[in-house]
């Protein structure tokens, strides 16, 4: 059985970006035979994490058990408002996790400060480049997608993070369209013989019919693309990223290069709050409206 026992620190921790993270005490987090990652995978999450922090300490102490927990080599995060706190999280994960590097980056383009930004294994992963692209593009990008060049092992792969319009009016639906089809004509130029992932809060279902599918352009391209995460959104409610409405809007595309990995992977809705005591209540009132999706490569 994993067990997770936390008791948050009581003091003040002030970081160098001149923002001050208070330590007020929070409930003890324990967290009973939840995990993902394996030493033998690659494993990415994506997770929005509402608002971050949206209850400040709590909120942070509980995000930096779930990702020790979770143990994923990459997340891919939205909505990271503070920097102090994401900054502290990091911190954290160094302090308490032994056996790994942590190391974080989060842009800082994004209006009204919901930024995208990784969190990753730095004893696995090798950064070769992370940048942000349409960032003029404010109709289809909100929030620019955020793009993560890596070696892990021998793997070259790139990470595109994204959160895309939400809302269900047909504005907003022209918008997700259209950042579908630009993301898509930027793989094809940039990386047509990569291994891609397509991973984030896409605000949007991927099982609707092609005269309102804003991701059809993707699922029509069987050849060169592939929505991981299908599976889930074509099964149960109960295992959605988005239980409120409910929904799944947290996807994981895949370009062709990674095909043959995806036949040994795992793809899955991490249901951090079926872990906890106060259930769901407690995980959205605490961490996030929106659950963790990942997804498990077995390279040769």
């Amino acid at each position: 059985m994993k067990k997770i026992l936390f008791f948050c620190f009581v003091g003040l921790l002030c970081f160098s970006c001149g923002n001050n993270v208070s330590t007020n005490p929070s409930p003890e987090i324990i967290l009973d035979d939840l995990f993902f990652g394996t030493d033998s995978t690659f494993d990415v999450v994506t997770w929005n994490i509402q608002n971050f922090p949206k209850m400040n300490i709590t909120t942070a102490n509980y995000v930096v058990q779930v990702i020790m927990t979770i143990d994923a080599d990459v997340f891919t995060l939205q909505e990271i408002e503070s920097s102090s706190y994401f900054d502290y999280v990091i911190s954290q994960l160094n302090e308490q996790d032994s056996l790994y590097i942590w190391d974080g980056y989060r842009a800082n383009g994004a209006s009204y400060d919901v930024n995208l930004a990784y969190i990753y294994k730095s004893d696995f992963i090798q950064i070769n480049s992370i940048y942000e692209i349409y960032e003029d593009d404010w109709f289809a990008f909100p929030r620019s997608p955020l793009v993560f060049e890596l070696t892990y092992e021998d793997e070259e792969l790139v990470i595109i993070n994204n959160h895309l319009k939400a809302g269900g009016g047909t504005g907003d639906e022209e918008r997700r369209q259209e950042a579908s089809l630009k993301l898509q004509a930027f793989v094809d130029s940039t990386f047509s013989e990569a291994e891609v992932i397509i991973i984030g809060d896409l605000n949007d279902d991927i099982t609707e019919p092609q005269a309102t599918n804003v991701f059809w352009n993707f699922i029509e391209d069987t050849e060169n693309y592939l929505f991981a995460d299908l599976p889930i959104a074509e099964g149960l409610f109960a295992n959605w990223s988005y239980p409120s409405w409910p929904s799944h809007l947290d996807h994981i595309l895949i370009t062709n290069e990674l095909f043959d990995e995806y036949e040994n992977s795992t793809v899955q809705t991490i249901l951090v709050d079926h872990y906890l005591e106060g259930g769901w209540h407690e995980y959205e009132e605490s961490i996030s409206d929106h659950r963790p999706v990942g997804m498990k490569f077995a390279f040769e």
